[in-house]
């Protein structure tokens, strides 16, 4: 199948970007990640300068895979990333837009890629358990249920790829804040930190990123599906989370 890609091109975070056009014959089973490295192949035979684009896994777990595909993060398939969305659920001659993650917060590098430290700044700030528990215990002795588990892991599977902060109009990052204070809050040891990692941790959001104002967008792009619920969390562990033992 043809496609006209239209795909951001910056040389340097300082520098003026600008669309540029390119003509591709494209498998429909490509995936978008590796329809930029045939495009990519194809510039370097010609002596030309590869697009820049992060990418690591490629299995949907690293979270590297920023772009926006015709203006949506990761794509038009909800709650899948981009190395798993397929050319072939394109038109044939169809024009596609490439461009990085559109967010103050996350400023461009080069061409597709961004700086996304501003996520990592609000996991430094307490998105961890550092309890002194002495010798460890043994794992069947701590006190989480199966239930409270799983519902632990499905928050942990937020991969901070940061598409929920280029999907919301205000540029907000409570969705994967909430998922990572809900995620520790309910496990035993981590929970007994869970007051003062809700300060620091919504302090560092607040410093960088903008309000929430429940559009939603933010639970449609991502690809872990993490709920719009855990925005909700967020504010409970910031407002009603018990004190520290």
């Amino acid at each position: 199948m043809k496609l006209t890609l239209k795909i951001w091109r910056q040389e340097t975070p300082e520098a003026t970007g600008t669309f540029r056009t390119y003509e591709i014959d494209a498998d429909p089973t490509m995936s978008w990640l590796e329809l930029l490295d045939h495009l990519n192949s194809q510039q370097l035979k010609a002596g030309h300068e590869p697009v820049a684009f992060d990418s690591d896994c490629r299995e949907g777990i690293c979270g590297n895979c920023g772009l926006l595909i015709n203006g949506r993060p990761h794509g038009d398939k909800p709650n899948t990333p981009a190395c798993h969305q397929r050319v072939g659920e394109r038109r044939d001659g169809e024009i596609i837009t490439i461009e990085p993650f559109r967010a103050r917060q996350f400023p461009v590098l080069r061409d597709l890629m961004v700086d996304r430290s501003a996520l990592d700044a609000i996991m430094m700030s307490g998105a961890y358990s550092d309890t002194d528990t002495g010798i460890a215990p043994d794992a069947d002795t701590i006190g989480n249920t199966h239930d409270v588990a799983e519902s632990a892991l499905d928050m942990a599977a937020c991969i901070g790829c940061g598409a929920c902060v280029a999907a919301c109009p205000n540029g907000a990052a409570n969705l994967f804040t909430g998922a990572k204070l809900s995620h520790l809050a309910q496990l035993t040891i981590p929970g007994r930190q869970r007051r003062a990692r809700a300060r620091a941790m919504t302090a560092t959001m607040e410093k960088y990123f903008g309000p929430c104002s429940l559009y939603g967008e933010c639970a449609e792009v991502c690809p872990a599906g993490i709920p719009l619920h855990a925005v909700a969390a967020l504010v409970h562990e910031r407002a009603f989370a018990p004190a520290e033992k």
